[in-house]
C-alpha cells in the first residue's frame, strides 16, 4: 500500500531534527514580548526590587537582630548583679554612645548570614546627586520648622546639655551625628523597611518603618517632632531604594542640631 501523500501527488515533508523554529523564538524573544525587546531587552525590563514575592529581609534577619540586641543587654545586666558596674561613673554621652555601638553590632550580626547580599538588602546602594541635595535642604527646613513649635522634649533638652559641656563636642558629633544616625537607618530604614517591603510593598514599609522611628524616641512631644522627619527619611528611602540619601540627610540635620545646641544662646 502506497502512503496517502504520494497517492495524492503530495512529495513527503523533510523529517524535522528538533523544534528548530520555537528554540529560535525562545532565543529572539518571539511570542513572548513585541518585535524589538528581544534578550538584549530582558535586563533593562526586570526590575526585581518591584516584584512582589521579592523579600530583601528575610524575617529570620530580624529575629536575630533582637537575639542579639537581648543578648548583648541581658549579658549588662548579669555584669550588673556580679557587681560589676559598666556605666559607673560613665557620663551620659559615653552610655549613649555604648548603646549605639550595641545596636550597630547587633545589625552586622543579624546580616551576617547574608553575605554580600547584606548591602543591597539593607539598602545600602548608590544613589544620585540629587535625591541626598533635597534630602539635607528638606531635612534643614522640617527642622526649623518644628522648631518654631515651642516644644522643648527633655530629650532634646538632655542633648543640648551634652553638647554644651567642655570638651565634649567633638564626642558629641560623633556620638550623636554619626554612630545614631548611622545605627537608627541601618534598623528603621534598613532592616525594618526591607522586611515589610518585601511583604506588603514599599508603601506600608514607609509608613511603618517612619512611625516606628518615630515611636522609638518614645517621648510624646519628641515623636511629635521626630514624625516629619521620619516620613522624609522613608520618602527618600522609597523613592531611591537606596538608604544613603536619608543617611546623609539624618547625619546632617543631627550635625546641624548638635552645633546650633553648642553655639547659639551661648
Amino acid at each position: 500500500m502506497r502512503e496517502p501523500s504520494r497517492i495524492d501527488g503530495v512529495p513527503p515533508s523533510p523529517k524535522r531534527q528538533g523544534n528548530h523554529r520555537n528554540r529560535h523564538d525562545r532565543l529572539s524573544g518571539r511570542g513572548i514580548r513585541p518585535d524589538g525587546h528581544g534578550v538584549k531587552d530582558l535586563a533593562s525590563e526586570y526590575k526585581p526590587l518591584i516584584e512582589k514575592d521579592y523579600r530583601p529581609i528575610p524575617g529570620w534577619t530580624l529575629v536575630l537582630f533582637v537575639a542579639a540586641l537581648l543578648l548583648f543587654f541581658t549579658g549588662l545586666t548579669v555584669l550588673h548583679y556580679l557587681g560589676v558596674e559598666v556605666f559607673a561613673g560613665q557620663k551620659m554621652l559615653a552610655v549613649l554612645s555604648m548603646v549605639y555601638a550595641i545596636g550597630l553590632c547587633a545589625v552586622l550580626l543579624a546580616v551576617a548570614p547574608l553575605g554580600r547580599a547584606a548591602a543591597p538588602a539593607l539598602g545600602l546602594r548608590p544613589s544620585g546627586w540629587r535625591p541626598v541635595v533635597f534630602g539635607v535642604i528638606g531635612t534643614i527646613a522640617l527642622s526649623v520648622g518644628v522648631s518654631q513649635l515651642g516644644i522643648e522634649p527633655k530629650g532634646m533638652k538632655e542633648a543640648v546639655d551634652i553638647a554644651r559641656q567642655p570638651g565634649a563636642l567633638t564626642n558629641a558629633l560623633i556620638s550623636l551625628a554619626v554612630l545614631a544616625p548611622i545605627v537608627e537607618e541601618l534598623v528603621f530604614r534598613g532592616l525594618l523597611y526591607g522586611w515589610v517591603a518585601g511583604r506588603w510593598g514599599t508603601v506600608p514599609a514607609w509608613l511603618v518603618s517612619s512611625i516606628a522611628f518615630a515611636l522609638a524616641h518614645y517621648e510624646p512631644a519628641h515623636i511629635i517632632l521626630v514624625l516629619p522627619l521620619g516620613l522624609l527619611f522613608g520618602y527618600l528611602r522609597r523613592r531611591t531604594d537606596s538608604l544613603l540619601p536619608s543617611l546623609v540627610a539624618h547625619i546632617f540635620n543631627n550635625g546641624f542640631a548638635v552645633l546650633a545646641a553648642a553655639y547659639l544662646d551661648m
